[in-house]
């Protein structure tokens, strides 16, 4: 497995995976991948040994040099392909974004997803909020969590 840029011929897989994990709740367009992209966005894939998408993740970038914020808009891998560490290494690439911006992290997940919840603990996120219904048409709640803006040169300490 190996994690690199997403480009714009990887988004119709990134929408396929989409519609597997996410067919409940408004799955995200090709539009919606391409308009991330377009604002500048952090994404990347995770690419299997033959070259094709198992995984994506997305890391929103919004402020200022100086004053970044950062929220992780999107993660997502292939059932066949999880519980591999995928997902944990899309998620410390974000992270690592965000330490070299020393921008905190935001992010919503679903209430009743503890993987990912725990997932998100172990890298140091907390939660600060609830979403009540925020996944749509299901309705599911989201908790809303956060990291603390780190900087690299602490995390490598």
């Amino acid at each position: 497995m190996r994690l690199e840029p997403m480009r714009r011929r990887h988004i119709r897989r990134c929408v396929e995976i989409e519609k597997i994990l996410f067919s409940g709740d408004s799955p995200w367009s090709a539009g919606a991948f391409h308009a991330e992209l377009d604002a500048g966005g952090y994404y990347l894939v995770a690419l299997d040994d033959d070259g094709e998408v198992a995984g994506y993740a997305g890391l929103a970038l919004l402020g200022r040099p100086g004053d970044w914020e950062t929220s992780v808009h999107t993660i997502g891998v292939l059932p066949s392909h999880q519980s591999r560490g995928i997902g944990t290494a899309l998620l410390e690439a974000l992270l690592t974004r965000a330490d070299e911006l020393a921008a905190p992290v935001f992010l919503e997940v679903r209430t009743d997803n503890d993987s990912a919840i725990r997932l998100y603990e172990k890298h140091g996120f907390s939660r600060v909020g609830l979403r009540k219904r925020y996944y749509q048409p299901s309705g599911a709640d989201a908790y809303t969590m956060t990291r603390p803006a780190r900087r690299a040169q602490e995390v490598a300490r």
